[in-house]
């Protein structure tokens, strides 16, 4: 059997970490476990668990505060849309961020193709996801044309915002972050450290 016999995957799952395949085959995929998130990083699929509640419960409260931004404040209209779980296209492959945001588009964005312009990761224990949101993802989003990029960090009980690969901002706890590209919002981090406290308390 030659290579080009071979035909392309079109259902992918834990079993398939470390298989390789083009950009075009990852976007190609119609059928996938939704138990498990996906990447693709130098034609390399990495397969990992979903976040935990830590991350995934003040992830949907921010969803909510955005949305209530969106819909109620008088400049609520800079923010175009927002997602968890969303792709975005980076020189690597596929990266994977925990929350987007579209803004200054003043239209309903094309998905697939405008770049977010905030990307959001929330910090789990791991060691190498910590690498990897701090180091890896601050170059790729940057290079994919993210303007901001927001690592929330329940453990430092910090914000870290990178605009671009240069300039970084770190928020404290007690701080309260806005920023240009969504005039009037305001980010309580205290606000989203309690609910990552309450849900993994013991």
């Amino acid at each position: 059997m030659s290579i080009a016999d071979i035909s392309p995957p079109t259902s992918i799952g834990p079993d398939s970490n470390g298989m390789l395949m083009t950009v075009e085959e990852f976007d190609a995929v119609e059928e996938w476990d939704d138990r498990y998130r996906y990447e693709l990083v130098h034609g390399v699929l990495i397969v990992t668990p979903p976040a935990g509640i830590g991350e995934r419960s003040p992830n949907d409260v921010l969803g909510h505060w955005l949305r209530s931004y969106q819909e109620s404040h008088p400049q609520g209209s800079h923010l175009d849309d927002t997602a968890p779980e969303h792709n975005i296209t980076a020189p690597s492959g596929r990266r994977r961020a925990d929350r987007v945001i579209w803004a200054g588009l003043g239209r309903v964005p094309d998905y697939d193709n405008d770049v977010p312009a905030i990307a959001i990761e929330f910090v789990s224990s791991s060691s190498r996801d910590r690498k990897r949101d701090y180091i890896e993802k601050r170059q790729e989003y940057a290079a994919a044309g993210v303007r901001e990029y927001w690592i929330i960090d329940r453990f430092r009980r910090s914000m870290t915002v990178f605009c671009g690969t240069e300039t970084e901002h770190v928020i404290r706890e007690s701080d309260t972050y806005t920023t240009e590209l969504l005039l009037g919002f305001e980010l309580h981090l205290s606000r989203l450290l309690e609910i990552s406290d309450r849900v993994t308390a013991k």
